[in-house]
């Protein structure tokens, strides 16, 4: 009876048990998600260092038979890709600049500036945020052309500096800081630009990192306003340039190794930008008001 009530301690009670064996089944099915999620990435990266015989002979090896760098000696020396990274590099820092400094000004102002129809811009802001982008190409088009910034810079670059969807995670987080934070400045006769630029502005850290973010990201990856707001080849982006690698520009055949390569050079930014600031990316305002 001892010995059995000794190992029944050292196996630890029934209710821990449970628990020990649904965090391993937890994990062992986060591991298997992970798995499938990185596997298609996995075999561009392995692919893009093969020849073009070896990715059509077996495709979905994770080892290159002959590893080989033609494809991106090809795709640096060969094509325009260069240009294309160059174009998206000026959009993409432009936006997110741009994104974060009119986002928060617009969310800082709808959070705590008290003016006539603040509830019905909100109102128009959330439901601009439901109506899918497909719908606005047309319009977008004819607005760029009319204001004869099609083929242009501008017109890659004006259209998107401001976000429904920044501004309003930046409106949520300036509500949820509370309001005493700035009750000091204000006492020192601090107007409302110096209080945001002084006070609300440097507590946003965690919201503003999120917009730099999904800015980045987004006008990185951006493929729709491109095609309408520009055919000039001297402006296409990564987007557009790669976009028309998966038909063959370069030559004939399926070309797998320097699609890939392409597709591997153009997710590294994002890629790294999500490792980077991945910590960051919160909501929280801990620390706002200490006592």
């Amino acid at each position: 009876m001892t010995a059995t009530h000794a190992l029944r301690r050292d196996r630890g009670p029934a209710w821990l048990r449970r628990s020990r064996f649904g965090s391993a089944v937890a994990l062992a099915v986060l591991i298997l998600l992970a798995l499938a999620y990185l596997y298609p990435f996995a075999i561009s990266l392995a692919t893009s260092f093969k020849t073009d015989a070896g990715a059509a002979a077996d495709p979905l090896s994770l080892i290159p038979a002959t590893p080989s760098t033609s494809a991106y000696t090809e795709l640096l020396r060969n094509s325009d890709f260069p240009l294309w990274v160059r174009n998206s590099v000026i959009v993409t820092l432009t936006v997110t600049t741009g994104r974060v400094l009119f986002a928060s000004l617009a969310g800082y102002a709808l959070a705590r500036l008290r003016f006539p129809g603040r509830g019905v811009v909100f109102a128009a802001l959330v439901a601009v945020m439901a109506v899918p982008g497909v719908v606005l190409l047309i319009p977008r088009f004819l607005v760029i052309n009319t204001f004869g910034i099609y083929n242009s810079f501008a017109g890659l670059i004006l259209p998107l500096l401001v976000d429904a969807a920044g501004v309003f995670i930046m409106r949520n987080y300036f509500t949820s800081v509370p309001p005493g934070v700035e009750e000091a400045a204000r006492i020192d006769g601090a107007g409302p630009l110096r209080i945001f630029w002084s006070v609300a502005l440097p507590m946003a850290g965690p919201a503003l990192i999120t917009i730099i973010v999904l800015s980045f990201q987004g006008s990185w990856n951006e493929l729709s306003h491109f095609i309408v707001a520009s055919d000039r080849p001297e402006l296409q982006t990564l987007t557009k340039g790669v976009a028309q690698l998966t038909a063959g520009a370069l030559s004939q055949g399926t070309q797998y190794p320097l699609k890939l390569a392409a597709a591997v050079i153009m997710s590294i930014p994002v890629a790294l930008l999500f490792l980077v600031f991945q910590r960051r990316i919160t909501s929280t305002h801990d620390g706002a008001i200490r006592g």
